[in-house]
């Protein structure tokens, strides 16, 4: 599995563990360079805290590799420096700075200035509603503006992979459309993605391909649109 250049993100054999209860379960997967890849799975099947060993925020075993490089020794912060960045659950944004204060300490690892005003620019195309309130403090946005922030900031980082951790959450379904597009355009502009979601329809529909985790383990994978029709995952995920 790791030979490959094409591949941008190599899993083998990942166990997450908190004292005696194993959150992931000798898991192993890839996501192609390019790809949007979907984890879905219920509350507790360790999907956040795959993205969370990959971002090196949580002790693990197994085997992962960004791009050929071992991320086993990383802290998180080179990590970042290597070009995946999460978006975490809860949106994570400093709800005593600005918008603009939020996306500026995202390029703290940045030299190319011109790149920076150029990526500002992007962020602000991408999400005009925060645009219109640059010097806003984050704390005060709506959660469906904290969750732009929350993407614009590791668009800020010039992120070649995005980590997302439930990037619907507590929004309106309107805004769940809105941000679900927003993440296809990022894909398409060339940001490969790994997607963690409850929202199984939505991420399905986007996604290349997707693995199904239940209780830390894979249970099930394959295309993305070819999932949406299997009838477990309709059961068990869809409510259909």
């Amino acid at each position: 599995m790791m030979g490959n250049a094409d591949i941008a993100l190599s899993v083998e054999n990942l166990t997450v563990a908190y004292g005696n209860i194993k959150a992931v379960d000798d898991i192993s997967f890839e996501v192609q360079e390019g790809e949007i890849v979907t984890l879905i799975g219920a509350n507790g099947a360790g999907k956040s805290s795959t993205l969370r060993a990959l971002s090196g925020l949580v002790p693990y075993s197994g085997r992962l590799a960004y791009r050929q490089r071992d991320l086993s020794t990383l802290p998180a912060h080179q990590i970042v420096a290597l070009g995946m960045t999460q978006v975490p659950e809860g949106r994570g944004i400093f709800g005593n700075l600005t918008v603009v204060e939020n996306l500026k300490l995202a390029t703290w690892q940045r030299k190319d200035r011109e790149e920076v005003v150029k990526d500002y620019a992007h962020v602000f195309d991408l999400f005009p509603q925060l645009a219109k309130r640059k010097k806003q403090i984050g704390g005060t946005l709506s959660g469906g503006e904290q969750q732009m922030l929350a993407v614009g900031r590791a668009l800020m980082s010039k992120s070649t992979m995005m980590l997302l951790d439930e990037p619907s959450m507590g929004l309106a379904p309107m805004l769940v459309r809105d941000i679900f597009q927003i993440i296809v355009d990022i894909n398409r502009a060339g940001t490969t993605i790994l997607l963690v979601e409850q929202n199984a329809h939505m991420a399905l529909s986007i996604a290349s391909r997707a693995y199904v985790l239940e209780t830390g383990r894979i249970i099930l994978t394959g295309k993305g649109r070819d999932l949406l029709c299997d009838p477990r995952v309709r059961e068990a995920y869809l409510g259909c």
